[in-house]
């Protein structure tokens, strides 16, 4: 795939390219257990509408159904189908009472809102996909049920679901204790990821492996800071847990300041992370660990970090915070009214508008024939408009290759198949394969298409394959077009954003290393780091990505990979001056010249990128010892 990705446009290798992982067998057990079972209940007691509307709840949230404690699986499962019922209940009632003309300013005006929500995060972007897609399947799917009842019904597929990644316990998990299974393997990868670094350092693979370590305490992070009744943790084994997170952050303040220096470390370093990454996952003691010689400031910064971790596990801690802050509704207000917002939500709401428009159009112009199912342009609009699904170019090109594979492949099980049984099985096993298919989007939209096909036909309604694919290169259109429009909001609108919040996030950062003193407070220290690293990921992963698209809209992100390398080396070399001022409160420098050399390569790289420097963002520059 390296050759291959060397010889083809990025955005045609992005395409191509597919996750990579082992199968995740308790997500394929409860996907199958989910919209089949729903849906055959459903038509047992001979309320089949009943049953679909449930079973694509349920579809819908096996999409956010990734692997993660379950305690992250409530926000991100739970909210968007909350968005979702919500956009049901609007584009039920609005579907039965308002004209054509009034529904597609309608749903327009909430493409736009749902858009701009969607630049929060993934949690808001899942959330805003499941509002409009579910107000397009309210407005357009011919159902019996009033439209509360609707969403009542869309709620509780999605909340079964739910239910079942709650109770079932995942391969693997502690017989008794398998509640936190999520939560564990999140803090044991923390401690792999640490020693993974330290065994890289000074080697080319040392990059590398602190994204790598960045993304496990992301992960972690995320794992352990799920929604709870309580605002702390209440639990013995959740305590424990949570201690055994924070004691792993000077670890990787130490291990990410020997990579900076650049000097490889005794292979006896690497044993203890590894020894402490075991007894995380098996909730046993970690026992006598290899000490790493005491000789430079930050094997010295290692050696006591081993021992606090040490000490932690088997003697437990009451250090349950997870350095991190709560996002406040201003943060939010500015994210969705900034250009990252204003971007998003006018490209969705067009997208999601003019999908509605055609979809009405050629529906009362009779195109469909008796049978109304306008909703699936609209709503393969709003998947093909999602950054977050892949670069533009190559969703419309996996969308359109993955609805002719599953119109296809639905047309010969339709044939085949006795009805309703045999396509209640196919609900069933089209289920089960979301979480796989998820690693591509040709793949999902594949099995997605299928169940849906498989969900329209049990409803009453005639095979619908080919004007589904008709349907779904005209939103290809659609979104292609709308894509490309030369005047459309801040180009790079979303990249910028997220890179400026990373310099903002670097900025404190170093300042309080170097302006705040680091004794004194390392906690604050440490919530500093953590989120400009993971400002630092958000801001890299979007330029990947914009990186992959078509060269007209790719040359709008030109010049932001240098600034976020910039920036990663300049958290990196913070890092290093608060290890290294923890030690005997001076820099060397080799500190001060790094730290003075990447401000001015930062300040001229941002200025070439056309990233906006606030005032009183000039960074401090410290005097060598």
């Amino acid at each position: 795939m390296s050759r291959l990705s060397a010889a083809v446009p990025p955005w045609l290798a992005h395409a191509l390219r597919a996750q990579r992982g082992p199968v995740p067998w308790s997500a394929v057990v409860r996907g199958a257990l989910a919209a089949g079972p729903l849906l055959l209940v459903a038509v047992l007691s001979g309320r089949t509408s009943v049953g679909v509307v449930a079973a694509l709840g349920a579809m819908l949230a096996g999409i956010n159904d990734r692997p993660g404690s379950r305690r992250a699986a409530v926000r991100r499962l739970g909210v968007p189908a909350l968005a979702g019922a919500g956009g049901l209940l609007v584009g039920s009632y609005a579907g039965q009472h308002v004209g054509a003309v009034t529904l597609t300013l309608l749903l327009t005006v909430l493409g736009l809102l749902a858009g701009a929500v969607s630049a929060v995060g993934p949690v808001a972007s899942g959330a805003g996909t499941q509002l409009l897609v579910a107000a397009a399947i309210g407005a357009g799917m011919p159902l019996p049920e009033p439209g509360w009842q609707r969403a009542f019904f869309f709620v509780g597929g999605a909340g079964w679901l739910l239910v079942l990644r709650l109770a079932l316990p995942a391969p693997g998990a502690i017989a008794g204790d398998y509640r936190f299974d999520g939560e564990r393997d999140a803090v044991g990868g923390v401690y792999d990821a640490v020693a993974a670094l330290l065994e890289a350092v000074g080697g080319p693979d040392a990059p590398g492996r602190r994204v790598a370590l960045t993304a496990a305490l992301d992960h972690a992070q995320d794992a352990l800071g799920g929604p709870r009744l309580r605002p702390y943790a209440s639990s013995a084994a959740e305590r424990r847990l949570h201690a055994q997170y924070a004691a792993a952050l000077p670890l990787a303040e130490a291990a990410t300041a020997l990579a900076w220096a650049g000097e490889a470390v005794p292979a006896r370093a690497v044993e203890g992370p590894r020894r402490l990454a075991v007894a995380v996952r098996t909730s046993t003691h970690t026992g006598p660990l290899p000490a790493p010689a005491r000789s430079a400031p930050a094997l010295r910064a290692l050696d006591d970090a081993l021992l606090h971790a040490a000490d932690t596990f088997d003697r437990g801690g009451d250090d349950s915070a997870l350095h991190t802050r709560r996002r406040t509704a201003t943060s939010l207000a500015r994210t969705v009214l900034g250009s990252a917002g204003r971007e998003y939500g006018l490209r969705v709401g067009l997208c999601f508008g003019a999908g509605v428009a055609v979809a009405q159009a050629l529906h009362h112009a009779r195109w469909y024939g008796s049978h109304a199912h306008w909703y699936w342009l609209p709503a393969t609009a709003v998947f093909l408009v999602k950054p977050d699904l892949g670069p533009l170019a190559s969703r419309v090109i996996c969308r359109a290759a993955g609805t002719v594979l599953g119109a296809v492949l639905f047309a010969g099980f339709a044939a085949l198949l006795p009805r309703p049984a045999g396509l209640v099985a196919l609900v069933a096993l089209c289920g089960a394969l979301i979480p796989v298919a998820t690693r591509h989007f040709a793949a999902q939209t594949a099995v997605v298409t299928v169940l849906v096909l498989s969900l329209v036909m049990v409803g009453g309604e005639p095979g619908a394959s080919w004007s589904r694919i008709g349907e779904t290169l005209l939103a290809c259109a659609i979104v292609l077009l709308v894509g490309h429009l030369p005047a459309l909001g801040q180009r790079g609108g979303g990249v910028r954003a997220r890179l400026t919040h990373a310099a903002e996030a670097a900025h404190v950062y170093l300042a309080h290393v170097l302006g705040d003193g680091t004794t004194d407070d390392r906690a604050g220290r440490w919530t500093l780091r953590r989120e400009a690293y993971r400002a630092l990921a958000e801001a890299r992963a979007s330029i990947d990505l914009a990186a992959a698209e078509l060269p007209a809209l790719a040359r709008h992100a030109e010049g932001t990979d240098e600034v976020a390398a910039t920036l990663e080396r300049l958290v990196d070399t913070t890092t290093a001056c608060a290890v290294q001022l923890d030690d005997n409160g001076r820099l060397t420098p080799q500190h001060t010249e790094r730290i003075t050399a990447l401000l001015d390569e930062l300040a001229e790289g941002r200025e070439r990128a056309g990233l906006v420097v606030k005032e009183g963002q000039a960074l401090p520059v410290p005097l060598a010892g």
